[in-house]
């Protein structure tokens, strides 16, 4: 069987993630992993003892010969590591964990930069990969509530209850922001659900107590009169676990999804409900959730197959845009 070669810059969190999963396909070979953080460098390689290469600069990668790069550090990293990617020939082949950028210039420049290369590029909204909103998007598709003319998305978690701002901000630096960090996931899955969506000039707002660093909401519009609402916030009560939701209105009903389940009411009175259990949430390798293994094994298949993905960096970089004119409103 051909197994790509792959690499992974960046070994945080989601670094380790994707590391393991990879790993963990048969018809891929992690062959190294990059980070320039000498201390992760060094405990790495005692890890690996010797199995995979640990490099500590994204250059030294243009010896391995790979078919494709991960790309898995903070945000604001992004665009001068995927330039490098391609500037280098390191890989044509490129993953990247959301956002594409930490602008919509980058990411346009990332997405002319991409197609002058060629390959198959992604980015990392792994919820198009939950059972859940999967079947939300095909009960939305097929028609079930009719047509849609009011939806509400929420990205919501309680990472930061009881930090003062100053230490808000230094955490929003290296992440890109809520907007970016969290809040995009409720964006790109509306623009997934809706299309192409517009915001709303002056309705951007904020939650009683927030800055923009913590929370924000703002209103947008779609085709044939569609408005949404879309909210995110690092400072919600009783969000141990970061919740990603959408809430849709239609001509013959209403729609309730988020990781957990899914929800249909008809205008009749008949509902019904679906759980996560009941829609075959199962993978060949677990680590995280089923959707990041889902996410994995669609980029290394299209990659094999010489195919597109969704969302690729073109489609991708649509959230930038909508995150940068919402900056744009309250600057």
């Amino acid at each position: 069987m051909e197994r790509l070669k792959v690499a992974v810059i960046g070994l945080g969190k989601m670094g380790v993630l994707h590391t393991g999963i990879l790993s963990a396909m048969s018809n891929v070979h992690v062959v190294a992993v990059c980070d320039k953080k000498k201390l992760i460098v060094r405990f790495v390689k005692k890890i690996l003892d010797g199995k995979v290469q640990v490099v500590d600069d994204v250059n030294h990668l243009s010896a391995f010969n790979l078919d494709a790069v991960y790309v898995t550090t903070p945000i604001p990293s992004h665009f001068k590591l995927i330039k490098s990617v391609y500037a280098n020939n390191i890989a044509s082949n490129v993953f990247v964990e959301k956002t594409l950028a930490s602008s919509y210039a980058e990411a346009e420049e990332l997405c002319r930069l991409s197609e002058k290369f060629g390959g198959v590029n992604m980015v990392g909204f792994q919820k198009r990969h939950s059972v859940t909103f999967r079947k939300a998007h095909e009960l939305l598709i097929q028609g079930a509530i009719g047509e849609p003319s009011l939806f509400e998305a929420y990205a919501y978690s309680s990472d930061f209850i009881g930090f003062k701002s100053e230490e808000i901000r230094k955490v929003s630096i290296s992440r890109g922001g809520v907007l970016r960090d969290l809040g995009a996931h409720a964006i790109d899955l509306s623009l997934w659900f809706f299309g192409d969506l517009e915001v709303v000039p002056r309705n951007v707002n904020f939650d009683e107590g927030e800055r923009f660093e913590e929370g924000v909401s703002f209103t947008v519009r779609g085709t044939n009169g569609l408005k949404g609402l879309i909210k995110t916030s690092w400072y919600k009560e009783g969000y141990r676990m970061p919740e990603i939701g959408l809430r849709i209105e239609g001509s013959r009903g209403s729609l309730f999804v988020n990781d957990d389940e899914v929800e249909v009411k008809f205008t009749d009175g008949a509902a019904k409900k679906w759980y996560r259990h009941d829609l075959n949430d199962n993978v060949d390798f677990l680590l995280g959730a089923p959707e990041y293994y889902r996410e994995d094994s669609y980029f290394i298949k299209r990659i094999m197959e010489g195919k597109s993905t969704t969302p690729d960096f073109l489609t991708a970089s649509k959230v930038d845009k909508i995150i940068d004119r919402v900056c744009q409103e309250i600057c």
